[in-house]
């Protein structure tokens, strides 16, 4: 099969791989649906996370399983299911208590960006859904996988409730699926951070109520203003740089939550003025796997449209203009097609 490698900054090839193969009895097979390109591969792409070799790339995937290994139990060859990009074995005390990405024999998915891929650990990573998906819902369930887990993680680490006034900072693929979250979840006010037309309009779909497009110092400010000088119960953070975690924490009331969830970059937090901000702060990489059959029902009922952040689909082999284009923020998500 052809396969997405990184090479190096923006050297993304498209080439020649030996098909995935069971390996051992825990192993499924999967034939995908779609896969995609995520805001957290650009980090790599871009040269800022280093990679010491031609790296297989993609973690983001649903499909239908084509074999399983001998100790699998739970899915069976022709079910189409969805799997986090966190694979664990959901037995282990970290995942019974719902942190499936602190799985004690965690692995991060990768080459996902195929048409086939190797699941390890299946009986506690993938989730079946109730029948054979229509081809109209594919990329919202492809949005469980990753940026919806996500979202709705960073919303629930915020605590978000009903009646509560939610700031989300970052208005890519997350950001925008943390205000459907927060939407979903109750939250009567959604503040959401961005200064893109087209990612305001989608976020607005999705349910924000307002539109802050300043930063920093002034970002904190309009929050203010907009809170009658308290700030959030809930803030979303889903950027990971310092200036974003920095707006994130000083965007909260005391007693609030601030739920983090982008991936930290270049991030040196000085801790006394968090001290005195009296604030909750929790996240990490998402335990998607906790949330899969929870998201996959309001998909399946129609009562979420997580899909709609996929802007541009392509085709497989297209996946480095799949890259360029989130890059060159020419696109919000890129959907690819095996």
């Amino acid at each position: 099969m052809r396969a997405t490698v990184l090479y190096g900054p923006r050297d993304i090839r498209f080439e020649d791989r030996e098909d995935p193969k069971i390996e051992k009895p825990t192993d499924a097979i999967l034939r995908l649906a779609a896969t995609c390109v995520c805001g957290s591969d650009l980090w790599p792409y871009r040269g800022i996370q280093k990679i010491a070799q031609p790296t297989p790339m993609g973690h983001e995937y649903c499909g239908v399983v084509e074999e399983v290994g001998s100790a699998v139990k739970t899915v069976k060859p022709g079910q189409f299911v969805i799997g986090s990009f966190c694979i664990s074995d959901n037995t282990c005390p970290n995942c019974r208590s719902g942190y499936q990405s602190g799985c004690q024999n965690l692995e991060f998915m990768s080459r996902a960006q195929a048409p086939v891929l190797r699941v390890p650990l299946a009986d506690g990573t993938l989730v079946g859904t109730p029948d054979k998906p229509s081809d109209q819902i594919i990329s919202s369930l492809l949005a469980v996988s990753d940026v919806f887990g996500t979202g709705w993680f960073a919303a629930d680490a915020a605590n978000v409730k009903p009646g509560a006034t939610a700031v989300v900072v970052g208005d890519g693929a997350v950001g925008l699926l943390g205000v459907l979250s927060a939407k979903l979840m109750g939250a009567e006010r959604i503040i959401i951070m961005s200064r893109h037309e087209k990612r305001q309009r989608l976020a607005k779909e999705f349910g924000a109520t307002d539109i802050v497009t300043e930063r920093g110092e002034e970002g904190v400010a309009r929050i203010k203003d907009l809170t009658n000088g308290i700030g959030a119960d809930s803030v979303l953070e889903c950027v990971g740089t310092e200036e974003s975690m920095v707006q994130a924490i000083q965007s909260t009331r005391p007693g609030g939550s601030v739920g983090y969830v982008g991936v930290p970059h270049g991030m040196k937090l000085d801790v006394w003025p968090i001290f005195f901000k009296l604030v909750h702060l929790h996240g990490g990489p998402a335990p998607v796997r906790r949330y899969l059959p929870e998201l996959i029902k309001l998909v399946w009922d129609g009562k979420a449209e997580p899909g709609k952040v996929f802007d541009l689909v392509l085709p497989l082999e297209q996946v480095a203009e799949g890259y360029r284009a989130m890059d060159e923020r020419r696109a919000i998500k890129t959907l690819l097609q095996p």
